[in-house]
């Protein structure tokens, strides 16, 4: 199971991330499915696949050519935990600024929980200053 359960979480960012394919949302991500770490308001996260479009829709559109590798993984029982590398180019409208066109790289970290064969819960920790900061968006502190 353990096996199963890694090749539905790298085929979400293959497919979702790496490719652009917005319909493998809904093939993936279970419609009472919960996504913790990147709502803007952390006790309200994400759920279910049409209110976790929106986001995705965003960093699309941010960074079109954006994509995530994963650096390590592991799993146990119904829970996989991966570290990524993600990569990209601000080519689009973010946090309401013009592209800046710069590139960015940073990391982050996710537990799922899958349900017959399907992610219904995920823990994310993604670096998203690092990525702020690279786009010129916050300025150093």
């Amino acid at each position: 199971m353990s096996e199963e359960n890694k090749q539905i979480l790298r085929r979400w960012f293959d497919e979702v991330w790496n490719k652009g394919r917005a319909e493998a949302i809904d093939e993936m991500f279970d419609e009472n499915g919960i996504a913790h770490g990147l709502a803007d308001d952390p006790s309200g996260p994400i759920k279910g696949p049409s209110n976790f479009r929106p986001f995705y829709e965003v960093f699309r559109q941010a960074f079109p050519n954006l994509t995530i590798d994963i650096d390590d993984m592991v799993a146990e029982g119904d829970k996989v935990a991966a570290r990524c590398s993600v990569r990209g180019k601000n080519e689009g409208e973010l946090m309401g600024r013009a592209a800046t066109q710069a590139p960015v790289e940073f990391t982050g970290m996710t537990i799922v929980r899958i349900a017959d064969g399907k992610i219904v819960e995920a823990w994310n920790n993604f670096d998203f200053m690092t990525m702020y900061k690279q786009c010129g968006h916050l300025a150093l502190l």
